[in-house]
């Protein structure tokens, strides 16, 4: 049978950390999230977000705006949160409801963009300097670090529908000395190709999509899709897969959870940042 990995442990230790980090701070850091229309999911997301952060000493501020809000009005708002000392990551909750997403999050502070989606946090990644790096890919490296399995030499890859959400954790892998790739969902023969390899992270949105027979034995699976189906939330790996792989993470309670804690770590890492180069003098302040 296969070991299941389990997220929720993992996150609150994570948790656990991050607040003994500020427990030892002057003052708490601040965390600003903007949530545009009423999507159920994205509403859930913040409040799960919004209660992990005061759990851990973290200060708070949530912004609602309507669906039909202006892209220049929440750019308007992202520049004064840029300017305040007291936020230290500034998070618009996705997917927006037709505005720009590329032009509101170029318009974050990349030292407070905490989602690590800013292009000069994904070219930090890439050149290996110090930056901010989206939490679900630290998640992601976590609960595949957390099997202790031996991983320089693996080959792994990344399914998905864009490769955007891939490039960030194919880095994390090559530092892990893993050989990551995006595989997209439209592969042709993409049963063959993931039947070898050791490492498969899924994030396609199809529910059971990942079957047993699609599988290596043996192999580490992380499911990152989350699936509404019959009320119940579900990942894109079928049950049956349960008894094929060596480690697997679920859904609920794999990813999710991890992805939070290492969100509010990065509010710590973004405090750090600005203080650095407050030093530097390169913030005015």
């Amino acid at each position: 049978m296969s070991e299941i990995i389990r997220g929720r442990l993992l996150a609150q230790k994570v948790k656990e950390k991050a607040s003994q980090k500020i427990s030892k701070m002057k003052q708490p850091p601040g965390l600003a999230v903007i949530l545009v229309g009423s999507d159920p999911a994205s509403q859930l997301y913040v409040s799960l977000k919004e209660k992990a952060a005061k759990a851990v000493g973290i200060y708070f501020e949530k912004y609602l705006y309507e669906e039909d809000v202006q892209t220049k009005e929440l750019i308007r708002r992202i520049h004064e949160l840029n300017k305040r000392e007291d936020i230290h990551g500034i998070l618009v909750q996705l997917p927006l409801p037709g505005q720009d997403e590329d032009a509101v999050i170029a318009a974050i502070d990349p030292l407070k963009d905490i989602d690590g989606f800013h292009p000069i946090n994904r070219m930090k990644l890439k050149q290996g300097e110090p930056g901010l790096v989206p939490p679900v890919s630290l998640a992601i490296m976590k609960l595949i670090e957390s099997t202790h399995q031996p991983l320089r030499g693996k080959i792994a890859v990344v399914v998905g529908n864009n490769p955007v959400f891939s490039e960030p954790l194919v880095e994390l892998m090559k530092d892990a000395g893993i050989a990551g790739s995006f595989l997209p969902r439209i592969s042709s023969a993409i049963e063959a190709k993931l039947r070898v390899v050791d490492i498969v992270v899924i994030a396609i949105g199809e529910a059971g999509f990942l079957t047993k027979d699609m599988v290596k034995e043996g192999s580490i699976i992380i499911d990152v899709g989350t699936n509404k189906i019959e009320g119940k939330t579900i990942g894109d790996v079928h049950a049956n897969v349960f008894g094929s792989a060596g480690f697997i993470s679920p859904v609920p309670g794999g990813v999710g959870p991890l992805t939070v804690a290492f969100l509010l770590m990065n509010v710590i890492r973004a405090e750090m940042l600005q203080a650095e180069e407050r030093a530097r003098g390169t913030i005015a302040g």
